[in-house]
């Protein structure tokens, strides 16, 4: 364990504590509602881990890296900003993800395209945003988070 993890863990064992001794009750109920909410986003978590560890059965890390390298690097990079765009997936999964096609050969900017528009634009998330926010605000926000996603690939590009 890193000692960022460790500082983390510590501070919130110390506020959970401090919130214990100021209000019980109020602390237990934050708790229960927490495993609650949990328990909720558990199915959806698995679901997408599940997914991805399929898609890298049924293509390999090495030949998403021979196909992307095949690509001019912009084409590539649109294709990989396109592919991200089809679900929102948490930070926590998609940087070991993309960590993967990195190792395995992609390059720096169509990986972090794909990892931009992994965790900014949503198309299957899009009905309830819409439901949510409405359309106009969701596509603007959608159209805008992939546009910088790839300013932000062509960026990192010239940075690493």
């Amino acid at each position: 364990m890193d000692i960022f993890t460790l500082v983390m863990w510590i501070g919130t064992l110390v506020f959970l504590a401090i919130s214990f001794a100021k209000n019980k009750a109020k602390t237990a109920k934050a708790l229960k509602m927490a495993l609650n909410m949990g328990k909720g986003m558990a199915l959806s978590i698995f679901t997408i881990i599940f997914a991805i560890g399929l898609i890298l059965t049924l293509m390999p890390p090495a030949e998403i890296a021979i196909f992307v390298g095949k690509q001019p690097a912009f084409l590539a990079t649109v294709a990989s900003a396109l592919l991200g765009t089809i679900t929102l997936v948490p930070a926590f999964i998609a940087f070991p993800l993309v960590g993967t096609l990195v190792d395995a050969g992609v390059g720096i900017v169509p990986s972090v395209a794909f990892l931009t528009t992994l965790t900014m634009v949503g198309i299957v998330t899009f009905p309830l945003e819409k439901k949510e926010f409405g359309t106009k605000f969701t596509a603007i926000r959608n159209g805008l988070s992939f546009i910088f996603a790839i300013i932000i690939a062509l960026i990192m590009g010239v940075f690493i």
